[in-house]
């Protein structure tokens, strides 16, 4: 059999093309080490191996299949370089659904990676597509094996080989995702975190072993308020006013307890710490589904959570969130969670918009609305939106200057001028609902806390960048203000707000240290556990639209 010269041009190209991958792979921030495991390696050149060949098989040439790997690869280094930038943390396997969500909500991620770099991307792969399609031809002999084909297939099979040995040799992950891409490389730590996702969680929840306290009769409507990227700015420059947070300040004075909040999240990725709060479990025992634990519940994965527990004491439970039900799977996910109705963007209209999104006081309209339509106890937890960034895509107004600033900031802070106008925005809801709750004829608590903190380079590169902790504080209309101060987790906020209402019964002291090491056991081995007085957990969402009109339109599970 006589070898063809496309039997070698497919060889050469994709050599050329490999060593061209771990070039690319140097343009990372942080750049990957070298001097890491041989089965790292071996999954790196299986990948890219296999995802030229499908290429080369598809178009039948080989220099352009080189060009389309090597700038698909080349995307996923600047997009990793923009997280890192933005959030301080690398692009790993669970941000796949970055380009669809791009896509569907553009304005939440491309601004990040920067408006030019993304058209000038898009130009240079559609260049790349023109040039390639008519300056390279294809083989008269592509499907022979002593042509192209035969390249493909020795290629194929030395991807295979490649992957099964980097498979073989478990490669151990840390899930630190700043330590296993610069210890395993972007390719090896994409295969790793991969693998790892196909494993189903089957952890218990906290929830399933409290134990109800008080009866329906007495219980208390609940609020509970995750506001997006709250935190207190004010440490960050002596020039804010401290009136911003005026109301803030009020209610943590009158507050059960309040204080620092550790969340599982830096600048976004709202639904870790939204998860944490909701199902009480920490991050560091949910592996690789910490990134994103709502796609493992969309899996099938089922456990108690707060609005479980609260539906076993007689509660409706209703979710309010200013924005596409769908984003993030919840309109699949929060029927799982044992929410009864989910109020998303459709009840609401652009006149209460603040800014781009729908404004928290518009928020806070709603929720006195459906807390004057109670016939029996509520909890109703709300997902702000006012405050969500890119920041940098609104105008700062010289009015803003003067109402939030005793001295005016730097040069270069319009973000946090932005921020501020929108948080005080917030402090405006917080008043509202404070209000709405004292009027309430029944017991009623407010629990309001951040996601994460917000994302704002420019500010942070002249004031220092903050530590990510939030606020969080717990009020009640019935409360003696004791002015406790305690730093919490996320996934113990909701247990200590509920112990501290005397709906959850315990022997232990309310901030007891081992309370906040989430003591509960775990067994990995042990059934899936059913949901509270023995309710099955099997999830069985109806996405059905209720039709009644104004504050009853939403998603009715």
């Amino acid at each position: 059999m006589v070898i063809e010269k496309s039997f070698v041009l497919v060889l050469v190209a994709s050599l050329t093309g490999l060593l061209l991958s771990i070039i690319i792979e140097r343009l990372m921030i942080s750049r990957p080490i070298f001097a890491r495991p041989w089965a790292a390696w071996a999954v790196h050149g299986g990948l890219w191996l296999l995802s030229y060949s499908l290429v080369t098989l598809a178009l039948g040439r080989p220099w352009f299949s080189v060009a389309i790997v090597s700038a698909f690869m080349l995307m996923l280094v600047l997009v990793n370089n923009a997280k890192v930038k933005s959030l301080n943390e690398p692009f790993i396997f669970q941000d796949y659904e970055y380009f669809t969500d791009a896509i569907r909500h553009p304005r939440l991620y491309i601004p990040f990676l920067g408006w030019w770099k993304f058209l000038g991307a898009a130009t240079g792969f559609i260049l790349a597509v023109s040039i390639g399609l008519w300056g390279e031809s294809v083989p008269e002999q592509r499907f022979t094996l002593s042509g192209q084909l035969g390249g493909i297939l020795i290629l194929s099979v030395l991807g295979i080989s490649f992957l099964l040995a980097g498979n073989y040799k478990s490669l151990p992950v840390s899930f630190n995702p700043q330590q296993d891409v610069a210890a395993l490389g972007l390719l090896a730590s994409f295969w790793c975190y991969g693998r790892e996702e196909k494993i189903l969680l089957n952890i218990a929840s906290p929830f399933y072993f409290s134990v109800p306290e008080r009866r329906t009769r007495d219980l208390p409507h609940l609020v509970a308020i995750q506001s997006e990227s709250f935190f207190d700015p004010r440490s960050l420059f002596s020039g804010i006013r401290p009136d911003v947070l005026s109301e803030f300040d009020r209610l943590k004075k009158d507050s059960l307890f309040h204080g620092k909040l550790k969340v599982p999240a830096w600048g976004a990725n709202t639904v870790r710490t939204e998860f944490a709060f909701l199902s009480g479990i920490a991050e560091d025992r949910l592996g690789v589904h910490r990134f994103n634990p709502y796609r493992a519940i969309a899996a099938g994965w089922n456990t108690p959570s707060l609005a479980t527990f609260l539906k076993s004491l007689g509660y409706r439970t209703i979710c309010v969130h200013p924005y596409s039900a769908s984003f993030y799977r919840r309109d699949r996910v929060y029927p799982c969670l044992g929410f009864d109705e989910f109020f998303d963007i459709r009840i609401f209209d652009n006149t209460m918009r603040s800014g781009p999104y729908i404004g928290d006081t518009a928020v806070a309209d709603k929720v006195e609305a459906i807390l004057h339509n109670a016939t029996g106890p509520l909890f109703i937890f709300v997902i702000t939106m006012e405050n969500h960034g890119p920041l940098h895509l609104e105008q700062a107004a010289h009015s803003d200057i003067e109402s939030l600033y005793i001295e005016p900031p730097p040069t270069g802070c319009d973000d946090l001028t932005i921020y501020l106008r929108h948080l005080r925005n917030a402090d405006e809801m917080i008043a509202r609902l404070r209000q709405t709750l004292m009027k309430c004829r029944q017991p009623a608590s407010l629990c309001w806390f951040g996601d994460h903190v917000p994302i704002m380079s420019t500010v942070y590169n002249i004031f220092g960048k903050p530590g990510g902790d939030v606020e969080y504080i717990c009020w009640s209309n019935q409360s003696k203000a004791e002015f406790h101060n305690f730093n919490l987790s996320a996934n113990t906020l909701a247990i200590n707000w509920l112990r501290e209402l005397g709906l959850i019964s315990s022997s232990k002291s309310l901030f007891s240290e081992k309370l906040f090491e989430s003591p509960w056991p775990v067994d990995a081995q042990s059934p899936r556990p059913t949901g509270p007085k023995g309710q099955s957990q099997t999830c069985t969402p109806t996405d059905s639209v209720n039709g009644a009109a104004g504050d009853r339109a939403g998603i009715a599970y």
